[in-house]
C-alpha cells in the first residue's frame, strides 16, 4: 500500500424526503442567493422542481435560475452561468440533476471567481484557486459527482471532452433520496450501473501490490452493485435496489476505492474521445464498450489480479494450470453481464465504424505529446488497436 491522502468533505443528508429540507440546509450554512442550475426540464415532470421552489421560498432564500444542461455538459452554458453568478452576486451554486448537471455546476463554481475562461481549468492551462460553494440535489445514481474532486466538460469547439480533478470540485454538501431515482428509465439506470462498476474497476486495476483490504472494499462494492442492478432495472421502485445504487456511486467515486494504490483511469479517457465526438452516445454506454475491449487487450499483463476480480466477484472457479482462462472469464462474465442489463458492447450497435478511430486516437493522445500509463504504455497504435477490439 502507498502513501495516500484521504478527504471527502461533502455532508451527504441522505434518505427518504431529504430534498424537501433544501431551504433549510442552505439557509442553515447561511447562503441568501443561490444558483439553480439543473437539465432539461425532466425535474418540472416530476414535480422535484416545484418541491425545491417550495422549499426555498418558504426559507427566503433567493434564486436565479440556469437549466439546459445536455448530457456531455458544454462549456458554452457553463461560460454563461458563471457570467450570471458574477452580475447577480451569488453566493452559492445548487444543482438539482445527474452527474452532468453537477460537473456542469463545479466548473461554472470556480469559474465565477476567475478571470479565466472555464476552459482553460479543463484543459488543466489553469489551476482553480478558489469557487463558490456548490450543493447538490442527486437524481441519478452514475457518475459520483455528488462527492467526487472531479469535474467534466465538453467543449462544442472542436468536439473536445476533458476532466480535471480539484479539492474546489468537491460539493460541500449532496441530498442523496433514492426515490428520486424512480423515474430514470431502464437505460439510464443501465448506464448508471455501469458507470458506478467502472469508477471502482478502474481503481482496482493497479500495478500497486498488497492493498487487500481497498480490493475487499472494491470487491464487495461490486457484488452489491451487480445484485442491485438487476433489481432496479426490474422494479424501478425498489428502494433497496436504488439506494444501494446511489450510495454506491458516492463511494466508487470519492476515492475510497483508490486508496493506497495507483490507478490508470484508461477506459474513461478512451471513452470521452467517443463522446466527445459522437455526442449522442451516454457516457455509460461508452464504457460498456470500452471496457471489455480495454480487458481482453491488457489482462495477459496482470492475469493474477484479472483471476482474482473473476474469482471474487463472479465466483468463477479458479483454474490454476490456465489462469489465463479463469481471467478472460471473469471480462466475459462483465461483457454479459453489460449485455443483461441492454447496455451495448460493440460501437457497431451505435453505428459507429471505424471513421473516427485515427481521430479519436490522435486526441487522446494529445496529438502525440502523450501515451496513457496502463499495465503497458498505450499510445496511438495501442488505443487504435483497443478501439478495433470495440467494433
Amino acid at each position: 500500500m502507498i502513501n495516500f491522502e484521504f478527504h471527502t468533505p461533502t455532508k451527504i443528508f441522505f434518505g427518504k424526503d431529504t430534498h424537501k429540507q433544501i431551504g433549510e440546509i442552505i439557509s442553515n450554512y447561511g447562503f441568501k442567493k443561490i444558483l439553480l442550475h439543473y437539465g432539461g426540464g425532466s425535474i418540472k415532470k416530476t414535480g422535484l422542481y416545484d418541491q425545491v421552489l417550495e422549499s426555498l421560498n418558504r426559507n427566503k432564500i433567493e434564486f436565479i435560475e440556469l437549466g439546459g444542461v445536455e448530457p456531455n455538459p458544454k462549456v458554452g452554458l457553463v461560460r454563461k452561468g458563471a457570467q450570471i453568478c458574477k452580475e447577480e452576486k451569488v453566493d452559492m451554486v445548487l444543482a438539482v440533476g445527474g452527474g452532468s448537471v453537477i460537473d456542469s455546476s463545479k466548473v461554472i463554481a470556480i469559474a465565477a471567481l476567475s478571470d479565466h475562461d472555464p476552459w482553460e481549468f479543463s484543459s488543466k492551462k489553469e489551476t482553480p484557486a478558489k469557487a463558490l460553494p456548490v450543493g447538490a440535489i442527486l437524481t441519478l445514481s452514475a457518475s459520483g459527482s455528488e462527492m467526487s474532486s472531479s469535474a467534466v466538460l465538453t467543449n462544442e469547439d472542436g468536439e473536445f471532452k476533458r476532466g480535471f480533478n480539484s479539492d474546489f470540485n468537491r460539493p460541500l454538501f449532496s441530498i442523496l433520496n433514492p426515490e428520486l431515482t424512480y423515474s430514470v428509465d431502464k437505460f439510464q439506470t443501465g448506464c448508471g450501473i455501469v458507470d458506478i462498476m467502472m469508477h471502482t474497476l478502474e481503481r482496482y486495476f493497479t500495478k500497486t501490490r498488497d492493498v487487500d483490504l481497498t480490493d475487499q472494499i472494491a470487491e464487495g462494492l461490486l457484488r452489491s452493485v451487480i445484485r442491485a442492478g438487476e433489481i432496479a432495472i426490474n422494479n424501478p421502485e425498489d428502494y433497496e435496489a436504488r439506494a444501494t445504487l446511489m450510495w454506491a456511486g458516492s463511494l466508487s467515486h470519492n476515492d475510497l476505492t483508490g486508496a493506497g494504490r495507483d490507478y490508470f483511469m484508461t477506459c474513461h479517457q478512451l471513452e470521452h474521445e467517443i463522446s466527445g465526438i459522437y455526442d449522442s452516445v451516454a457516457h455509460g454506454a461508452g464504457l460498456s464498450i470500452i471496457f471489455p475491449a480495454w480487458a481482453k487487450y491488457i489482462y495477459k499483463h496482470n492475469v493474477e489480479k484479472f483471476c482474482q476480480y473473476a474469482v471474487r466477484v463472479w465466483n468463477i472457479q479458479m483454474n490454476f494450470e490456465n489462469p489465463e482462462e479463469t481471467a478472460l472469464k471473469g471480462i466475459i462474465a462483465t461483457e454479459n453481464y453489460f449485455k443483461s442489463i441492454d447496455m451495448p458492447v460493440r460501437l457497431s450497435e451505435l453505428n459507429i465504424t471505424d471513421e473516427k478511430f485515427e481521430e479519436m486516437a490522435e486526441k487522446c493522445t494529445f496529438f502525440g505529446n502523450r501515451t496513457l500509463p496502463d499495465y503497458i504504455p498505450l499510445g496511438k497504435k495501442e488505443i487504435i488497436e483497443i478501439f478495433e477490439l470495440c467494433r
